[in-house]
């Protein structure tokens, strides 16, 4: 199972669990806002506001919310601006990390997120230093007992997916991400439920992890995911299954 199809399903989890005491709304805001002030406050003219829209209503943010929201990214309600940056990093065991943010203060945030690396036995790079080991996709998490691979695929290829597998007890489908919408979109005319969907970075390669340099390179993940400037986190690690059995993680 692949590194980052288990970080993936880790984070579903700890969202629902955050979406229940709100903490996740500060970070759909933002992706709200920032989508707004980029490409418009209209969703069916801007694919970016539609996809973050779409990720507020499944953590059950609130229309109004979404609305403030939009209009503070384009500038009808005031608020401090937002920036977005991205960090490189090395963690535990060499595995590479990518942090994207959205902060209305870049130094107190790279410092933050710094000492967040330094803590966990990891180090944050320069710019660049491993966006090379990543492709940006469209990832989407399918519960597996909810459809058949034969239905999912005449659905998600015909909209333009490039990729299904199953993984666990999920199928993963990842799509360029011009094609998110399209196939986030074929997706619910089917019928067809999703835990997951994010434009995300997914790694060409992986490095294996053991079950010490696991907990080590989970925890550091786990922090800066809690991080509220902190929009996704990506790592190239993979872990056993007979680890993550180790580990309690599923």
């Amino acid at each position: 199972m692949a590194g980052h199809s288990h970080w993936a399903s880790i984070k579903h989890k700890k969202a629902t669990v955050d979406a229940k005491r709100g903490k996740i709304w500060s970070k759909v805001s933002k992706a709200i806002i920032i989508a707004a002030r980029i490409g418009g406050g209209d969703p069916k003219m801007n694919p970016r506001l539609r996809a973050a829209i779409e990720a507020a209503k499944a953590v059950g943010m609130p229309k109004d919310n979404i609305q403030r929201a939009i209009k503070r990214g384009t500038g009808e309600i005031e608020g401090a601006a937002l920036e977005e940056v991205t960090y490189e990093g090395y963690g535990p065991g060499g595995v590479a990390i990518m942090c994207d943010v959205l902060t209305d203060n870049r130094n107190r945030t790279a410092a933050e997120i710094r000492k967040c690396f330094e803590l966990h036995n990891g180090k944050l790079g320069s710019t660049g230093c491993v966006a090379w080991m990543f492709e940006t996709k469209g990832l989407f998490l399918v519960p597996a007992n909810q459809v058949s691979e034969e239905r999912l695929m005449e659905v998600a290829l015909e909209a333009g997916a490039e990729d299904i597998k199953q993984v666990g007890d999920k199928f993963e489908v990842t799509c360029d991400p011009s094609k998110f919408s399209d196939v986030s979109e074929a997706l619910d005319r089917a019928g067809i439920p999703c835990d997951s969907r994010e434009v995300t970075r997914i790694p060409k390669d992986y490095v294996d992890l053991d079950a010490d340099t696991a907990r080590k390179v989970l925890k550091l993940m786990e922090e800066l995911d809690e991080h509220d400037d902190v929009q996704n986190v990506s790592a190239n690690f993979n872990i056993p299954d007979e680890v993550m059995a180790e580990l309690g993680q599923s």
